[in-house]
C-alpha cells in the first residue's frame, strides 16, 4: 500500500511547505503589529528617542573625542536639541499667533471675493445656491456636535498622553546617550551565544543606516524649508518664516508632510495676495519638491537608506494606513533598517566571527550567570 504523502505531487508538497511557513510569518507579523498599535503610547516615544539618539550619539562622541567629559557632552547634546526644537516651535507659533487676526480678516475678504466671482463669473451660481451650500455645512457641523464635544472633552487626556510621551522620549534619549553600549550589550545577551555575532553585526549595520537617514533627512528638510521660505519671502507672502518652520518640521513625514505644508503655503499666498501670487507660490513649491524628489532623494537619500523609491511609497502608505501620522513618520527608517538587517544576516558575513564580548553596564547590577546560561 502506497504512502499517502507519496501520492501527492512534488509541486503540491512544495507549495504546502511554503504556504504554512508564509502563514506562520504573517501571523507573527500580525501579532507584532497588533502589539505595537496597542502599546503605541509607549512605543512611539521610544522610537522618537531612538531617532534623536541616532543624531545625538555621534555628536556626543565627537565632543568626548575632543576632551569633553561624558556628562558634559551628554548635557550639551540634550540642551542643544531642546534649544533648537524649542526655538523653532517658539518662532513659528509666535509668528502665527501674531498674524492670526490678520489671517482671519484676509480669509473673510478672500471668501467675499470668491463669492462675488461665483455670482458674476462663468459658473452662474446664484446667491440662493451658495446660501444653501453654507447652510448644509452648518447643519453637518451641528449634527456632529456630539462628536465635537466628545473630542473637546478628550483634549485633556490627549495633552496628558503627549506630555507623558514627551517625558518618556527625553528619558529614553538620555539613557541611550549615557549608556547606549550597555543597553545594546544587554539586548545582544538575550539571544543564544551562537546567534550573538549575527545579532550584533546586524544591529550595528542597522544603526549606521539609521544615523545616515537622520542626517540626510535633516539636510533634505533644511533644503525644502529654505527653498519654499525664500520663495515666499521673494513673492512678498506674509508669514514666510512660520511657513519655512512648518515645512522643515513637516518634511520629516515623507510625502504627507510635503503635501500639507506646501498646500498651506499656497493657501496663505491666495488669502493675502490673490490668484497670481498663489499660482507663483504653487510653482515654487512644485519646483522645490521636484528637486527634492528627482535630485536629492535618488542621490542622497537613496544612498543613505538603500531603499527603492517605490518601496518608500509603499512603506509610507502602509505606515499611514496602520498608524496614521506616526506610521508615516517611522515607515521609512523602519523599512531602511529592516532591509539592511535582513541583507546582512542573509549575506552570512557574520559566520566565523567570534561572539561579541558583552560589557555589562555600570548602571545596574547583574545576576551571576550559571554555566551554560544563554547558550
Amino acid at each position: 500500500m502506497r504512502d499517502a504523502a507519496e501520492s501527492v505531487p512534488y509541486g503540491m508538497r512544495l507549495a504546502a511547505a511554503w504556504s504554512w511557513r508564509i502563514l506562520l510569518v504573517g501571523g507573527v507579523l500580525a501579532v507584532v503589529v497588533f502589539l505595537v498599535i496597542q502599546l503605541r503610547l509607549v512605543i512611539i516615544p521610544v522610537l522618537v528617542a531612538v531617532l534623536l539618539s541616532a543624531l545625538l550619539v555621534p555628536f556626543s562622541r565627537w565632543l568626548q573625542r575632543h576632551g569633553w567629559p561624558r556628562w558634559l557632552a551628554v548635557t550639551a547634546a540634550m540642551v542643544a536639541t531642546l534649544a533648537v526644537v524649542g526655538g523653532l516651535l517658539t518662532l513659528g507659533i509666535s509668528q502665527i499667533v501674531r498674524g492670526s487676526a490678520d489671517l482671519a480678516e484676509q480669509s473673510v475678504i478672500a471668501w467675499d471675493g470668491f463669492r462675488e466671482w461665483l455670482l458674476e463669473g462663468p459658473l452662474h451660481v446664484t446667491s440662493d445656491q451658495i446660501d444653501a451650500f453654507v447652510a448644509q455645512i452648518v447643519q453637518v457641523v451641528q449634527s456632529e456636535s456630539d462628536v465635537l464635544l466628545s473630542g473637546a472633552l478628550s483634549v485633556s487626556s490627549t495633552i496628558g498622553h503627549f506630555l507623558a510621551g514627551l517625558l518618556l522620549a527625553l528619558f529614553a534619549t538620555l539613557f541611550i546617550l549615557i549608556d547606549g553600549r550597555g543597553i545594546w550589550a544587554w539586548v545582544v545577551g538575550i539571544f543564544p551565544r551562537r546567534a550573538r555575532a549575527a545579532v550584533d553585526g546586524a544591529g550595528r549595520a542597522g544603526w549606521a543606516t539609521l544615523e545616515n537617514f537622520v542626517r540626510v533627512q535633516i539636510f533634505v528638510a533644511a533644503i525644502d524649508a529654505i527653498g519654499i521660505g525664500a520663495g515666499a519671502l521673494l513673492l512678498g507672502v506674509p508669514l514666510a518664516i512660520p511657513i519655512a518652520v512648518l515645512v522643515f518640521l513637516g518634511s520629516f513625514i515623507p510625502i504627507v508632510g510635503a503635501v500639507v505644508t506646501g498646500a498651506l503655503a499656497v493657501f496663505v499666498a491666495l488669502v493675502y495676495e490673490g490668484w497670481g501670487i498663489a499660482l507663483a507660490m504653487l510653482g515654487v513649491v512644485l519646483l522645490v519638491q521636484q528637486v527634492e524628489g528627482h535630485v536629492l532623494q535618488p542621490l542622497v537619500m537613496g544612498t543613505a537608506v538603500k531603499v527603492h523609491p517605490l518601496g518608500v511609497v509603499i512603506a509610507v502608505a502602509t505606515g499611514s494606513l496602520l498608524a496614521g501620522i506616526p506610521g508615516a513618520l517611522f515607515a521609512v527608517p523602519v523599512a531602511a533598517v529592516g532591509n539592511v538587517i535582513i541583507l546582512y544576516i542573509a549575506s552570512g558575513r557574520w559566520k566565523g566571527d567570534d561572539p561579541p564580548e558583552l560589557t555589562r553596564s555600570p548602571l545596574w547590577r547583574t545576576v551571576p550567570q550559571k554555566p551554560g546560561y544563554g547558550r
